[in-house]
C-alpha cells in the first residue's frame, strides 16, 4: 500500500493556511504546519504544529529533507519550491500557481534578476500585487486537484 499523500506548508507567511485546513479535512489528508515561530493552529488530529530553531532557512530545510513524491509542498520560496521538486513533490504557490521543473529554472532567474534590480534601486520597485480573492480561490482549486492527482497514484 501506498503512503498516503502529505502536505507540507511553508507557513510563516502563508496566506491561505485556512483553506489548506479546510481541503486537508475533506480529502483527510494530514498537514505540517513548519514555522520559525510558534503558530495557532486548529486542534485537529490531522494538523502538525512544527516548530524549527530560527535560524536561516531552518524551515525551509526541514521542509526540503521531509518532501518526497507523495508530498505537496505549499510555498511562495522558489529556491525551497526548486529543492522539493527534486525530492519529487507537488509543490505549489499560494496563489494557485504549480512549480515544474519546466518552470522553476525560469523563476529562479527572474528572482536572481530582481534581486539585482532591488539591489541597485533600492525598495522603489514595489512588490508583488496584493493577495486576492482570485488567488485564494485558484489555489483551493490546485490544491484540490493535486490531492485527487496524488490519491489517485
Amino acid at each position: 500500500m501506498t503512503a498516503p499523500p502529505v502536505i507540507l506548508v511553508d507557513a510563516d507567511a502563508c496566506p491561505v493556511k485556512d483553506e489548506i485546513y479546510k481541503v486537508a479535512w475533506r480529502h483527510e489528508v494530514p498537514v505540517k504546519i513548519v514555522s520559525n515561530s510558534r503558530l495557532r493552529v486548529p486542534d485537529h488530529p490531522l494538523i502538525e504544529r512544527v516548530v524549527v530553531s530560527d535560524g536561516f532557512d531552518a524551515a525551509d530545510d526541514w521542509i526540503a529533507e521531509a518532501a518526497h513524491a507523495r508530498c505537496i509542498v505549499v510555498t511562495a520560496d522558489i529556491l525551497l519550491a526548486d529543492r522539493a521538486l527534486k525530492a519529487g513533490a507537488t509543490v505549489l504557490a499560494p496563489t494557485g500557481k504549480p512549480f515544474t521543473p519546466a518552470s522553476i529554472g525560469p523563476a529562479i532567474a527572474t528572482r536572481a534578476i530582481m534581486a539585482d534590480l532591488r539591489a541597485g534601486m533600492g525598495d522603489g520597485m514595489g512588490g508583488p500585487p496584493p493577495f486576492s480573492k482570485a488567488d485564494r480561490s485558484a489555489f483551493l482549486q490546485a490544491l484540490d486537484a493535486a490531492l485527487v492527482r496524488l490519491k489517485r497514484g
